[in-house]
């Protein structure tokens, strides 16, 4: 579609225009290195470039911005990003929500955006269950998952519960449903509910009607930070309603999700240009991210979201070094024996 001469000069005025944050005019191109053309004819490959929907002029300014369509043929065919030249500290292996929490801050610290990251899929099934007195009829349910994420609920009971009440209601759990879904927990109490001692049955329902709910609000969240950071950015800090629309986006999540869970199914490092498509609703913003994985399956999604105008090769490290970290941190942080 573009000769050699129209692509370097579309590469230039880029790259220019991601530096400076301005509109780039035929005078400032004519001064780059490596683009030896008269300012006449940088003017007449610029209004090819118009013509094609790669770079338009912004209200009466005599410079040229890329397009979303311009955005993209940079990122697909112009781009170079070598891997392995940035130094990030390392990712503990520790308890998943962590290792991801610690991500999304990292993504955000690296590139000066928002970092996102939407939790690994988990199945509703529990490895281990125990219950903690905290007060009278306050008891304390902690769910062990098969990877060794833990989630807490705070249990309200009409009986004020033994140590050995409680000692019994978790190994009878354990005992006999450990490794299976809690849904299927669920179904199983109701058919052995004759079996068991009436307090103790009532305690066992109550768990695994917390444990489900648990399991399920801990299903595809997605973990963001540096949100504040998008204030500082030039693109959004003089158009208060594309940084309103932003906000929204990182409010409601929804969104995020499907887009998040899209780049799932890709291998390696995926872009995503705002105004390009209906995957990212807001034309200012852009999309940088990568799958990550524990032990070779793929679990989950990172990225990174910043302005349209940012430097997309550093972007493209940054993801990927981090999605690297996460599988490796998640991966030796899995208990022993766990599938």
């Amino acid at each position: 579609m573009l000769d050699d001469r129209a692509r370097l000069l579309l590469k230039t005025l880029i790259e220019r225009y991601i530096a400076d944050g301005q509109p780039v005019g035929s005078r400032t191109l004519s001064s780059a290195p490596g683009l030896e053309l008269s300012p006449a004819t940088i003017r007449n490959v610029m209004a090819d470039l118009e013509g094609l929907g790669l770079i338009v002029s912004p209200h009466t300014s005599a410079g040229r911005v890329p397009t979303p369509r311009g955005y993209r043929l940079f990122v697909d065919t112009m781009l170079t990003a070598e891997r392995g030249q940035l130094e990030t500290p390392a990712l503990a292996a520790d308890q998943p929500q962590k290792v991801i929490a610690n991500a999304a801050q990292l993504l955000s610290n690296l590139s000066s955006f928002v970092g996102v990251v939407m939790t690994q899929r988990r199945s509703s099934v529990f490895r281990h269950i125990e219950f903690l007195r905290l007060s009278e009829r306050r008891l304390l349910l902690i769910i062990v998952a098969p990877d060794g994420d833990v989630q807490n609920r705070v249990l309200f009971t009409e009986t004020d519960y033994s140590a050995s009440a409680l000692q019994e209601a978790a190994n009878y759990l354990n005992t006999h449903f450990s490794g299976m879904a809690i849904d299927q927990v669920r179904s199983r109490l109701r058919q052995e509910v004759d079996r068991l001692r009436g307090e103790i049955a009532t305690l066992m329902q109550a768990a695994v009607a917390a444990g489900s709910d648990a399991m399920t609000q801990a299903q595809e969240q997605v973990v963001i930070s540096g949100e504040r950071n998008l204030l500082a950015v030039s693109d959004f800090s003089s158009d208060m309603n594309q940084l309103r629309r932003a906000f929204d986006l990182f409010e409601q999540k929804a969104q995020l999700i499907r887009l998040l869970d899209v780049s799932s199914e890709a291998e390696g490092v995926r872009i995503y240009i705002g105004g390009e498509s209906q995957t990212v609703p807001i034309e200012e913003l852009s999309v940088v991210s990568a799958p990550y994985e524990v032990d070779g399956k793929v679990v989950g999604t990172l990225g990174v979201i910043g302005p349209t105008r940012m430097p997309y090769d550093r972007m493209i490290q940054i993801v990927d070094i981090t999605s690297r970290l996460v599988s490796n941190a998640l991966s030796q942080g899995k208990p022993a024996g766990s599938a």
